[in-house]
């Protein structure tokens, strides 16, 4: 059997893991298809070109995404580089399918030279992504080949792609939920972008691996006998290392001393359902000391984009320090997989847009109101591709902001008149100023004052968010309007 043969055999091997019941008759023609049309072609690394389709499918099959899903990605390079058209993959695959590849090929293949001239192929995007939040994933897998494959590239067009995947596609991937395919894609663009740091890197965790294997097994051994002791059923623990970049990211904010990093290493516990989480995390409380303002429950407040888990540091027997997290599989699909998991249980492959995905309907309404590209670009930094801090009402209600927003930005957040009459804000209890910079974790209580009726026009000058500069905006030039009726 031929290495392709081999690889779409494994493809089939995949879907059928997790949907026995799907009908695979047209997958295997998609695929017969896509090597007809592509035959001939090489990529630069000398392979011949269907493996490029096959491995997107691969990695959207890993992704447990419906049939049709997987069939648009075997077939999502053939309108653009073969004699085929999207009416030929409409006749013989379908609307659906059809509609998934004209997404992707709409998306553009403008060279990226930084996001300031990238505005176009950013529009486009968003736009395809509003209709059909399934042409994303796709793009992601395919992406996440091209990264694998980037050795066979010059050095200029190495950087050009690594870059373009860092600074656009991973934080969309974040903002959509999506740890385990957002950690691929900056594992695979930081050893193009920074190779010395990535080697570095590289050598440090090797070493750390090797000193710490042994304790992190005796730990796991440790951990799954204290709760079949309790009684606890159905679980799984298991150990894991953070991404290589996001670890990065985190040595810089403590000298590069890795010993800081409290989560370098952690264990994940599976369980069954919500109450065992809670009946796990006891227990571990109960065998092992927690440090102090580590626990954190994202089950009762879950992040934003729908991450549900929850997160104690705790004193091993030993006196180390290690992260432990616990969620439920369904967790654990959510984690790894954020928007794409709702796939998993719906045949259909339909998904409807919600509070999760709002932000998306945001953008395609500023692409059509603003014509000016330097003002789309400026909310699409803050609004997409800044880092995210989330922050809670007094009731408890999580609220997602970029790095940066102030209690004006959280205030315009909760609603237009808390943004409108806001005289005063608290920060965990503590009088504060409306443009101070909050931090993930805070608790913030807006003071108002029913009788104002309009914001403080200086507010412009430091809020963040264009959802709070606009509704100011809006009531300022409200206001305008009303002195003028009143001067008459």
């Amino acid at each position: 059997m031929s290495e392709l043969d081999t690889k779409f055999k494994n493809l089939l091997k995949t879907i059928k893991n997790y949907a026995p019941k799907n009908d695979l008759e047209l997958v295997s023609l998609a695929f017969d298809f896509a090597k007809e049309a592509h035959k001939g072609q090489k990529r630069m690394s000398g392979e011949d070109y269907i493996f490029h389709p096959l491995a997107t499918a691969q990695t959207l099959a890993e992704m447990k995404l419906s049939p049709a899903i997987i069939i648009a990605g075997l077939l999502h390079d053939i309108p653009e580089d073969t004699n085929y058209t999207l009416e030929d993959i409409r006749k013989n695959f379908g609307e659906e399918v059809s509609s998934l590849v004209e997404g992707i090929t709409k998306l553009g293949s403008i060279k990226y030279r930084g996001i300031e001239r990238y505005i176009e192929n950013l529009r486009k995007m968003f736009i395809a992504i509003a209709r059909d939040l399934r042409v994303i994933l796709i793009k992601f897998a395919d992406r996440l080949h091209n990264l694998r494959t980037l050795y066979a590239l010059p050095r200029n067009k190495q950087i050009r792609i690594a870059s373009e995947v860092m600074e656009i596609y991973s934080p969309i991937a974040n903002r959509l939920g999506m740890y385990e395919m957002k950690g691929q894609l900056e594992e695979e663009a930081f050893k193009y972008l920074y190779p010395k740091e990535y080697n570095w890197l590289k050598i440090l965790i090797e070493e750390q691996i090797k000193h710490k294997e042994k304790y992190l097994n005796k730990i796991i051994k440790f951990v799954k006998q204290e709760l079949e002791n309790e009684g606890i059923k159905n679980f799984e623990v298991r150990g894991r290392i953070k991404q290589l970049y996001s670890l990065y990211k985190k040595l810089l904010r403590h000298d590069k001393d890795i010993n800081r990093v409290y989560d370098f290493i952690a264990i994940r516990i599976i369980v069954k359902n919500v109450p065992a989480c809670y009946s796990v995390l006891g227990i571990i409380h109960k065998k092992m000391k927690p440090l102090k303002g580590r626990i954190k429950d994202y089950i009762a407040q879950p992040k934003p984009n729908g991450y549900s888990s929850l997160h104690t540091t705790v004193f091993t027997p030993e006196g180390e320090i290690i992260e432990i997290q616990i969620r439920t599989r369904e967790m654990e699909e959510d984690a790894e997989y954020g928007i794409a998991a709702h796939w998993y249980y719906d045949e259909k492959g339909s998904f409807k847009p919600n509070k999760k995905t709002n932000w998306i309907e945001e953008i395609t309404k500023w692409q059509k109101e603003l014509s000016e590209n330097q003002k789309f670009l400026e909310k699409l930094k803050i609004d997409v591709f800044q880092d995210r801090i989330f922050v809670f009402t007094p009731n408890g209600d999580v609220i997602d902001l970029p790095y940066g927003a102030t209690p004006i930005d959280f205030a315009y957040n909760v609603h237009t008149d808390i943004g409108n009459q806001c005289v005063g804000a608290l920060i965990n209890n503590q009088i504060a100023t409306l443009d101070k910079a909050l931090k993930s974790g805070d608790v913030v209580e807006i003071l108002t004052n029913k009788s104002r009726k309009f914001p403080n026009p200086d507010w412009l000058k430091f809020v963040k968010t264009s959802l709070a500069r606009n509704k100011i905006k809006s009531s300022l030039s409200k206001r305008t309007l009303i002195d003028k009726f009143l001067k008459k």
